[in-house]
């Protein structure tokens, strides 16, 4: 919801400001890493159901949003709804359908981003009898059994935000090394010494190696 808020009141600053409001934002939520990361302290019977539950409520704040006044007098702007996106929608757990989470989350206007190993499963096997109820469907029940279970459902998302975080910060940085890199390995072949890619403000310029020659002699 901070999110969605964010996006919603940068529009309003936009077009108060007489700027565009084609813009164009998800929302992402990691469904499969809640049941992860409370698989070791769930009760049998709720196994799997975290994520779904967390899915559906954030289904039902979305909807609200898009019905409200707020957003229907930006939308006669121009402005574009934010799409909610469900990520990380393989399953974890070997003993459920791998289709679990992709059948549980259909819902019109948003966007379901499949591994995959569950894509395939889902064109070979995947069923979906209705999509998602707009009202949130037995969410509350579900959080509140997770809570009597003993589980702090805000100190799990704290977590998971945290994890997440530290996550793409390292893809991130994995990514600009493997770019550095290479841009070495081109710049200078294996035995030349190695260049910098930037000297202060002023780029160095590469040198020029000779291609060796292929023909005899």
């Amino acid at each position: 919801m901070a999110a969605a808020d964010a996006y919603v009141t940068g529009l309003e600053q936009r077009v108060a400001a007489g700027l565009s409001p084609d813009i164009r934002s998800v929302a992402s939520l990691f469904v499969s890493r809640w049941d992860k990361a409370v698989e070791k302290a769930a009760p049998a019977e709720l196994r799997n159901q975290l994520g779904i539950a967390i899915a559906q409520r954030t289904y039902r704040a979305y909807r609200e949003l898009l019905d409200s006044s707020r957003w229907r007098s930006l939308q006669e702007t121009g402005a574009l709804r934010q799409t909610l996106l469900w990520a990380s929608t393989g399953t974890k757990d070997p003993g459920v359908p791998d289709t679990l989470y992709v059948e549980a989350l259909a819902a019109p206007e948003t966007i379901d981003t499949l591994p995959e190993k569950t894509l395939k499963a889902m064109a070979e096997r995947g069923k979906v009898d209705r999509a998602m109820d707009p009202g949130g469907g037995n969410a509350e029940k579900t959080l509140a059994a997770f809570a009597a279970a003993g589980i702090d459902i805000d100190a799990v998302a704290e977590q998971l935000q945290v994890e997440g975080a530290t996550a793409f910060v390292k893809s991130w940085n994995g990514l600009m090394q493997r770019i550095a890199d290479k841009s070495r390995a081109v710049r200078c072949p294996p035995g030349a010494p190695d260049l910098p890619l930037s000297v202060g403000k002023k780029r160095a310029r590469p040198k020029v190696w000779p291609r060796r020659s292929r023909g005899r002699g």
